[in-house]
């Protein structure tokens, strides 16, 4: 009849790997880009996770139930590697856009704020200038102009 069972472990987009060679630079809070990216990296991507210097993303305090980590951060963070920059910074800034313009990301995928990451110089439109082969999304919970 055509059914088959799965495993309820792994999806089997995560067991082919699909994204592996694929970098993605993640600047992210919260649930909706930090799901985006999680997925992305079950599916075999790099995904570079851009922290707060010393804070880090707020969900890392959000409990200690995961061996004394935020179950909550380790479920939605699990298979990213860790980039404490600060935005405001012109350096950390200048790093972040490098990582873009040299083609050693991707994909850009951010969540914060509507139009703070392009008050930050990391819009989508301007990073696709640097490297027009950027894919990128921005994702808002409650669109452009808040709720």
């Amino acid at each position: 009849c055509g059914f088959r069972a799965r495993s309820a472990g792994r999806s089997a987009m995560a067991s082919r790997q699909v994204l592996r060679g694929v970098t993605v630079l993640a600047l992210e809070q919260a649930v909706a880009a930090p799901l985006c990216t999680s997925r992305l990296a079950d599916a075999g991507a790099r995904v570079i996770k851009v922290e707060r210097p010393g804070i880090g993303d707020f969900a890392r305090a959000y409990d200690a139930f995961a061996q004394g980590s935020s179950s909550y951060f380790s479920w939605l963070n699990r298979g990213k590697e860790s980039l404490e920059a600060d935005i405001k910074d012109p350096a950390d800034r200048a790093l972040l856009r490098d990582m873009v313009a040299d083609g050693t990301v991707d994909v850009f995928v951010q969540n914060l704020a509507p139009g703070a990451a392009a008050r930050a110089g990391l819009g989508s439109a301007e990073l696709r200038e640097l490297n027009p082969r950027l894919v990128t999304l921005d994702i808002s919970g409650y669109g452009e102009e808040g709720p």
